[in-house]
C-alpha cells in the first residue's frame, strides 16, 4: 500500500470518527434541550398512557432548560456531569399539562403525572372528587380502579386541604387509586420539570407481545 494510499485511509477513518463524535454530541444535545423520548413503565397514568408506551417530550414548552452541574452514578461511582434546570421564559405550565420531571425523592428518577395544582392553589380531595381552590375539578382524565399497592388508602380517598407552594405544582397520576404522587412525597418543583408529554410514538403490548397500531401518533391530552 503506498503511502498516499495510507494517507487516504487515515483520513477516511477520521472523518467517520469526526462525523459519529459530531451526531453524539448533537444527540446529547437535542436529548438535553430539545426532545427527550420516554417509555411508560407503570400504570399510574392509566387510562392515558399504558405500560409499553413510548413517548416524545417536549423540553422546550415551557421554557429553557438551563445546564447546571450535577454527579451522576456511573457503575456505582460519583461522576462529575450536568442536568437542567427549568427556566420557564415562555408559556406556562397549566393544570391538565402531562409533565416529566425529576423525582424529588430520587433525583436519578423521571416521574409522569399531570398537572393538578399551580402555586398557590388550594388542593383537597373529598370522596375521590378533586376540589381547586374550594371548587370541584371537572376531572376528565381520572380513573379509580381501586387500592394503591393492593390496599385501599386514606389518601386515595381524602385528602388535604394543601396549599402548594410557590414555584412548584401538585401532580397526580390519572389512575388515581394507584398512583405513587403528589399526596404522599410532596410538590414538584417547576425548576425539576424536564418538559411535556407531547406524543406516543410506539407502543407495545407485553402480555400480548405484540404492537398497539392504534396508539401510535396518539397526541398526548
Amino acid at each position: 500500500m503506498g503511502t498516499a494510499e495510507k494517507k487516504d485511509k487515515k483520513k477516511h477513518f477520521r472523518d467517520i470518527a469526526e462525523a459519529v463524535i459530531i451526531a453524539l454530541i448533537l444527540a446529547l444535545l437535542i436529548r438535553a434541550f430539545i426532545i427527550q423520548a420516554f417509555k411508560i413503565p407503570s400504570g399510574s397514568m392509566e387510562d392515558t398512557l399504558l405500560i409499553g408506551d413510548h413517548i416524545i417530550v417536549s423540553k422546550f414548552a415551557y421554557g429553557l432548560q438551563v445546564p447546571q452541574p450535577a454527579v451522576i452514578k456511573v457503575l456505582g461511582a460519583s461522576v462529575p456531569f450536568f442536568e437542567t434546570r427549568l427556566v420557564t421564559s415562555w408559556g406556562e405550565v397549566k393544570r391538565g399539562d402531562v409533565i416529566v420531571f425529576r423525582f424529588p425523592g430520587d433525583r436519578s428518577k423521571d416521574y409522569i403525572k399531570r398537572v393538578v395544582g399551580l402555586p398557590g392553589d388550594k388542593v383537597e380531595l373529598k370522596n375521590k372528587a378533586i376540589y381547586i381552590n374550594n371548587e370541584k375539578w371537572e376531572d376528565h382524565w381520572g380513573v379509580n380502579k381501586g387500592g394503591l399497592f393492593g390496599e385501599e388508602s386514606d389518601r386515595n380517598t381524602n385528602f388535604g386541604p394543601y396549599t402548594v407552594p410557590e414555584g412548584s405544582v401538585f401532580a397526580m397520576g390519572d389512575n388515581r387509586d394507584r398512583s405513587f404522587d403528589s399526596r404522599y412525597w410532596g410538590p414538584v418543583p417547576i425548576r425539576d420539570i424536564k418538559g411535556k408529554a407531547i406524543i406516543i410514538y410506539w407502543s407495545w403490548n407485553k402480555d400480548n407481545h405484540w404492537v398497539r397500531f392504534d396508539r401510535i401518533g396518539k397526541i398526548i391530552h
